[in-house]
């Protein structure tokens, strides 16, 4: 089924319970974008340099990746809407002291906490937007990457807003905007029934025995050492006013967006899903060189031009992720997610001290290095993630421990990737 049609199954036709989760979703990945335009401000206001700010990033992906272990073991154990209020509460208070930080240490340490909830909230949302859509996985999907989408694109217009006027107001707003969704949870979200099986601490782990997970993820953690370069270190480059900066990331949000939403599907259908992101890839490592070897105009235009291509990839990943393995899905998505978030600790922390030991072409040109690594794991990968149907022993009841029954890959590996409806 189109995920876009009309009716019951369509995109847009959701129950309140997953528009509640969604529009928290919205807020959650608000927070990851928030602090780009107010980095240089963060800075000045904190007498920090470009290394110690982006810490704000290290420190708050590090505890997410470590969290994901967490998430399936919480969850299966008091419940879906119990573990999405956990972590909404989490990021509420957190958010709220990074706003009250005197030093770099202090908000470096709140935002780890942040992290923690941002974790346990983030995963589990996904697995319930996919477990109570109408329409299957397809729409639920989407539903995801356009939240995810729209919190990456109103993140830094919400930070340039409010830190214009202060770098502490942004943290005071994402508080406030995840307490309301708190309240929507609380509202709308009934209770989730639990897994027949509880989760271990160690089952996203041996999740990623699957070849073909391990694969997705291991490109993954490539692409997106690419991608947070792009977001945590390109705003101390172009050096701009917060309005300015602002301004930049959310036509980058908007296209991310746009492309992981409208375009990637019908690219997917046509060209079959690993072509798509092996191409998207190469395309983003040529996107950043240019960015980083560029003059100013034409490292803003890359930078915005890059969301097109991060979206592709999100949507694709995602997919993957889900779709690739055996394992059930919210197990699937923390051992994936584990792997890659460590690149997203690593690109803020790497970045700056790069410069420092070269200059500021050259961490552009390892993040382009590391998109064609990503590339290049999905080629030599691409049995292990077009292989499917072997995985699953015959007449195995999928649907009962949240897993799928899937088709047999086919040989051309067009749209293997995708997900079959739930």
């Amino acid at each position: 089924m189109d995920p876009f049609e009309a009716g019951a199954g369509g995109l847009l036709r959701q129950p309140k319970a997953v528009w509640a989760t969604a529009g928290a979703s919205v807020v959650a990945f608000m927070g990851i974008g928030l602090v780009d335009p107010i980095l240089p401000s963060i800075a000045r206001g904190l007498d920090a340099t470009a290394g110690q700010v982006s810490l704000l990033f290290t420190s708050y992906f590090l505890i997410t990746a470590f969290a994901m272990l967490l998430t399936g073991f919480v969850s299966s154990r008091i419940g879906g809407r119990r573990t999405l209020l956990l972590g909404l509460a989490l990021v509420v208070v957190f958010a709220g002291l990074s706003g009250t930080s005197d030093t770099v240490g202090q908000l470096v340490g709140y935002r780890a906490g942040w992290g923690l909830g941002n974790a346990l909230f983030v995963s589990t949302a996904l697995a319930v937007i996919v477990g109570a859509a109408a329409g299957g996985s397809a729409s639920a999907i989407l539903l995801y990457e356009s939240a995810l989408g729209l919190g990456m694109a109103c993140g830094p217009l919400l930070g340039a807003l409010l830190g214009d006027a202060s770098w502490r107001y942004p943290f005071f707003g994402t508080a406030l905007l995840m307490a309301i969704g708190f309240l929507c949870i609380t509202a709308f979200l009934g209770e989730q029934p639990k897994p027949a099986r509880r989760t271990s601490l160690l089952d996203p782990l041996k999740a990623l025995g699957h070849g073909g997970l391990a694969s997705t993820a291991v490109s993954a953690f490539f692409y997106n050492y690419t991608f947070f370069t792009v977001l945590a270190f390109t705003p101390f480059v172009l050096d701009m006013t917060p309005y300015r900066s602002g301004a930049v990331f959310f036509a980058w949000g908007v296209l991310l967006a746009v492309f992981s939403v409208l375009v990637a599907p019908r690219l997917q259908k046509r060209f079959g899903s690993l072509k798509v992101l092996g191409g998207s890839l190469v395309l983003l490592a040529a996107d950043v060189l240019v960015l980083g070897y560029g003059d100013h105009t034409t490292a803003v235009v890359c930078t915005v031009l890059s969301g097109a291509l991060i979206g592709v990839n999100n949507t694709v990943y995602t997919e993957l992720a889900l779709g690739v393995s055996d394992a059930p899905r919210p197990v699937a998505s923390a051992g994936y997610n584990f792997v890659r978030w460590f690149a997203a600790a690593a690109a803020p922390f790497f970045a700056p001290r790069i410069e420092e030991w070269t200059d500021v072409h050259a961490p552009f040109a390892v993040a382009a290095a590391t998109a064609v690594l990503g590339a290049v794991v999905v080629l030599v990968r691409r049995e292990a993630l077009t292989a499917r149907a072997e995985e699953l022993e015959p007449g195995h009841a999928a649907e009962d421990e949240g897993r799928r029954p899937r088709r047999p890959a086919r040989a051309s590996g067009r749209s293997v990737s995708r997900v079959t409806p739930a």
